[in-house]
């Protein structure tokens, strides 16, 4: 498999789409959580045990409370109270520390799945095609990086204990009424229809509302970023009525699915409370008859009615918490969703790309085959039509053509950022080093020392390696400029970098990173005029030696290539040397006569 580094940045468009991140199904996702639960299965079973250990000693108190009616009815001596409330103290005490050790243990073990699961979720993260995240855009990602992972983190931090804890009282619980008298727990079982039915009725509405919840937020995270992110382009075009009207609108449908959850709670709690009214007045009659017919004692009678009220809280509590696991479930389900992604092999017979070894030192060989390669960001959306192309090893091309002509899709098809809908590739393999490397033009400088900035190509380069990148790129002066020089802090909160020295330190990684064939994709575009001639002569010194496709955002970058290929609406049109090409009265003459207009162009 070829290994690429993309050094961070972001290429020109050619007509990308929203195409949210998938979400998993519900049986993928308990198998993603019982993958999770397996490594800690020792810490789960003795925090469960001990729990059911905290509630069967929690069981005594409504025996005991009977009996102490039962002596007072029967009118005995007081000291006859002396053993049941001594009992009842030892059992609040045994009882406090014994839920305290399960609760601590199931609160170890949730924390343990949590980390697990975010350890997980950002390797994977880290690893999806940058053109299957651009698809998707940043605010479905950020939306579940945050929201998802803090709603999943909730539910195991306080839904997760509670859910233990409530379930075991409630299955001891009905144990300890049909030890009382099986016809309590049959009375105490009438409310149980009630129940399941709302728990239905609930659980078939919830998973999908919060589901579509959550997709909301991430779409209205994602409009936000755009609008904001893009500002000074919706100013510039007047689009400000037409982008706030799509946030209000992406707003609106949030809080609407917001509102509907919440009339959705208020109804499964009015039902409750309904469930609670018919099994209480049961207990309470079959009490009342039992105790009549001599059956049963007004104590026994009297622990059957507080057994079946101390499962108001239990009961309340799992199925109240049923709200918190479905929103819990969906943005888990959202997480594995992209954990799966990441694992997902390329379709069976898709051709899309193929390594070879590293033969850029090889002559004769060609280190870059693009053979028929076609790519549409969607149906009826092609960018690229049965685009070939060669670069032979240490050649480099220059790839020209007007905005939109799909130069950074076939750049990123070559760089192996992004697969093509048709067509192969074939291209270096490594042998240690990155294979490709790709420079875009918007570079990200990453917080840590400068030196850590650098490492990032290379990570056993010593301090002598990445000054000899540095002035590769003649960088090397105002790198030892800096306050602490190799040391010193850049990126956000410490010194920042303008745009030409950040794309100077991206270029210094592509040297560290010594790749066979090196993509920029108009790297040389954020300096401005001041600093063009700077990078591009940075840039130049960074490419020495390799093969290197350049999609240039000025033509003196064409100029100084071995060869220009011009693309027209996603075709090759022109393939040749500068001179060739400026004086065939071609599509590129046209640019150069555009471009060169005003300027003098310097000769090659």
């Amino acid at each position: 498999m070829t290994t690429t580094a993309h050094i961070p940045g972001l290429a020109e468009s050619d007509g990308d789409s929203a195409e949210l991140l998938p979400v998993a199904t519900p049986a993928r996702t308990r198998a993603a959580l019982r993958a999770l639960i397996r490594p800690d299965r020792g810490l789960a079973l003795t925090g469960i045990g001990v729990l059911v250990a905290a509630t069967a000693v929690g069981l005594l108190v409504q025996p005991l409370l009977g009996r102490i009616v039962d002596i007072v009815a029967d009118g005995r001596p007081a000291a006859d109270l002396t053993l049941p409330v001594v009992l009842l103290v030892a059992v609040a005490a045994v009882q406090g520390l014994t839920t305290t050790i399960g609760l601590t243990r199931v609160a170890r073990l949730g924390e343990t799945v949590l980390a697990r699961l975010r350890e997980r979720f950002v390797e994977r993260a880290l690893n999806l095609p940058a053109d299957r995240l651009e698809r998707a855009g940043a605010g479905d990602l950020t939306a579940r990086v945050t929201g998802d992972v803090a709603r999943v983190a909730e539910a195991v931090r306080s839904a997760l204990p509670e859910m233990a804890r409530s379930v075991l009282a409630i299955v001891l619980t009905l144990a300890a009424l049909a030890l009382l008298d099986v016809r309590f727990l049959l009375a105490a079982l009438l409310a149980v229809p009630v129940q399941l039915l709302t728990a239905r009725w609930y659980v078939r509405r919830a998973l999908t509302l919060y589901a579509d919840q959550r997709i909301a937020n991430g779409a209205q995270q994602q409009q936000l970023l755009e609008t904001i992110g893009g500002a000074a382009t919706v100013r510039g075009h007047r689009l400000e009525a037409q982008h706030t009207e799509r946030s209000a609108g992406r707003s609106r449908k949030a809080v609407d699915l917001t509102m509907r959850s919440v009339n959705l709670v208020l109804g499964f709690y009015g039902r409750l409370h309904i469930a609670e009214y018919i099994g209480l007045a049961a207990v309470l009659i079959a009490g009342f008859w039992l105790v009549r017919d001599g059956a049963v004692s007004i104590g026994t009678a009297t622990a059957a009615a507080l057994y079946f009220h101390s499962l108001f809280g239990p009961v309340n509590a799992a199925l109240v918490l049923l709200d918190d696991a479905q929103s819990a479930a969906a943005g888990l389900a959202r997480l594995v969703g992209v954990t799966d992604l990441a694992e997902e092999p390329e379709p069976v017979g898709v051709p899309h790309r193929k390594s070879v070894p590293h033969q850029r030192t090889e002559p004769g060989t060609a280190a870059v085959t693009a053979h028929a390669v076609g790519h549409a960001y969607g149906p009826g959306r092609p960018v690229l039509h049965e685009v070939s192309l060669t670069l032979e090893p240490g050649e480099h091309v220059a790839l020209v053509g007007t905005s939109g002509a799909g130069k950074s899709t076939l750049a990123r098809i070559v760089a192996g950022v992004q697969q093509p809908t048709s067509g192969t590739v074939t291209a270096p393999a490594g042998s240690g080093e990155a294979a490709v490397v790709l420079v875009t033009q918007e570079v990200h400088v990453f917080t840590g020392t400068l030196a850590e900035d650098l490492r990032l190509a290379r990570p056993d380069a010593t301090d002598a390696d990445l000054r000899a990148a540095l002035a590769t790129v003649h960088a090397l002066d105002w790198a030892e400029a800096l306050p602490d020089g190799l040391g010193t802090v850049v990126g956000e909160g410490g010194h920042r970098l303008d745009p030409a020295r950040a794309q100077q330190l991206a270029l210094a990684r592509l040297v560290l990173a010594d790749p066979a064939l090196a993509v920029l994709d108009e790297a040389t575009a954020e300096a401005g005029s001041a600093g063009a001639r700077v990078l591009e002569r940075s840039a130049e010194a960074a490419l020495a030696g390799r093969t290197a496709l350049v999609v240039a955002h000025r033509l003196t970058q064409a100029v100084a290539a071995d060869r220009v290929v011009v693309l027209e609406a996603g075709r090759v049109v022109e393939s040749g040397p500068h001179e060739e090409l400026r004086d065939a009265d071609g599509p590129y003459a046209a640019l150069w006569r555009a471009w060169s207009g005003s300027r003098t162009a310097p000769h090659p």
